[in-house]
């Protein structure tokens, strides 16, 4: 069944090439959308009855049906038939099948454009709430983690070359405060989802009195896209904006991962997993390999693709709604799945994350603590640049050595700047996150 289909039209072999071609894989990624498709009609039924196009007794017969379909939505046993376009085909099937004439009316005053783009919304909306409260559940464990290591050392690097003290508070603490930043694109993409589409129609409105407030009012949106031009044209805008806040937390999970793995590997030795948590060689029997975080590193960098994308799709369109846009659901939908993916699996391995005690005391990292050194001749009334000279000859000589006593300051200074940094990202993430 199609929407737009004429009874007189009949199915040839040639326009079932064209059906299947252009249909692609959308019965797939509609299921996504199966039950905000059925809250939408349950809002512009309502919306209907009140402007006088539905009477009370169409209006019960429909919500009664939709209620039913959204119960088998819930239970896993709704599916769109082969024969039908999508999911608001396979809807407006089922309620014309169980109500007659009825069911044809919820049509009225909107058109498949408006609607797909009232799902997708309602979609992603909800989406974001769910990654967000994975994102929420991952800052509070990075945080636990960054407290209770941060007095333990590890060597800080540039160009991967050693070059200053570090601690697991601070490597932690960072990942942290970086989902801080990635929730606030997280919330911009959620204020740009939370408008309500409906009522643009085919993207130039309706001669119907449509009530948009009383849709926006009963779908819970924030606010309402007003010009009904505008309100197509978020149609892969939308989608974009939430593959960018994706693209953000990808690409600190994606760090976080090489991190891990760097810090796993023997030359390191600075964390380690259980073994039931790490992969073995087929041929070297002492391998212990990431491949956790291998993969969450290979995911969140395909997810840090997305927004490009979505740009080579829809940026040379004109206003107006154009089929191309419906290649956003399959660029996208997978990914939001990954993603929770990627964020579930981070926290599972986080659970057991083993952290080595005493790295520091090895004496190939005795040249984190130069700086120190050339600061402690600095505040003894050396200029800089001659206390930097000094202890730069002593490196070359052989004859610098590590102060002890700096060992044990900086242990306590960057515990306590982790702490306070800690408790700032907190405060930021929380007001974000409510």
């Amino acid at each position: 069944m199609k929407l737009w289909k004429k009874d007189k039209k009949s199915d040839s072999d040639l326009s079932k090439i064209v059906e299947q071609f252009t249909v692609g894989r959308d019965r797939e990624f509609d299921l996504l959308l199966a039950e905000h498709d059925v809250l939408g009609s349950l809002a512009h039924s309502q919306m209907l009855e009140s402007i006088g196009l539905l009477n009370k007794e169409e209006l019960n017969k429909i919500h009664s049906e939709l209620n039913l379909i959204l119960k088998d939505i819930h239970s896993g046993n709704f599916k769109i038939d082969s024969t039908m376009e999508d999911i608001h085909s396979q809807i407006e099937w089922i309620l014309t099948q169980k109500i007659g004439e009825t069911g044809k009316k919820i049509h009225s005053g909107r058109s498949r454009n408006d609607q797909v783009l009232l799902d997708i919304k309602l979609y992603l909306r909800a989406e974001i709430k769910t990654i967000s409260k994975e994102v929420n559940n991952l800052f509070g464990q990075i945080l636990s983690l960054s407290e209770k290591h941060k007095n333990k050392l590890l060597p800080g690097y540039t160009h991967l070359q050693i070059a200053m003290p570090s601690s697991f508070g601070l490597w932690f603490g960072a990942y942290a405060e970086s989902l801080v930043d990635d929730m606030e694109f997280i919330q911009s993409a959620y204020n740009i989802c939370n408008k309500n589409p409906l009522g643009s129609g085919a993207g130039y409105g309706s001669s119907f009195p449509l009530n948009r407030k009383s849709t926006t009012e009963l779908l819970d949106f924030e606010n309402m896209n007003y010009n009904v031009v505008y309100a197509q044209m978020t149609r892969g805008k939308s989608e974009k904006a939430v593959a960018i806040a994706l693209s953000a937390i990808a690409a600190t999970l994606s760090k976080f991962a090489y991190d891990v793995c760097l810090y796993m590997n023997q030359n390191f030795g600075f964390i380690s997993f259980p073994d039931e948590l790490t992969t073995g060689s087929s041929i070297m029997p002492h391998k212990k390999n990431p491949d956790v975080f291998e993969l969450i590193r290979a995911k969140c960098n395909r997810i840090q693709a997305l927004p490009n994308e979505l740009t080579l799709l829809i940026n040379n369109l004109p206003s107006g709604y154009h089929r191309d846009l419906q290649l956003t659901k399959e660029i996208l939908f997978p990914a939001i799945n990954e993603m929770q993916q990627c964020l579930q699996m981070t926290q599972f391995m986080l659970q057991h994350i083993e952290v080595k005690n005493d790295i520091l005391k090895d004496e190939k990292y005795a040249y984190l603590f130069s700086v120190e050194r050339v600061n402690e001749l600095v505040l003894q009334g050396i200029s800089f640049r001659e206390a930097y000279n000094t202890v730069g000859n002593e490196i070359e000589n052989g004859m610098f050595k590590a102060n002890k006593n700096l060992h044990h300051t900086h242990e306590g200074s960057l515990g306590n700047l982790c702490t306070d940094e800690i408790k700032q990202a907190m405060k930021r993430f929380h007001q974000l996150y409510s």
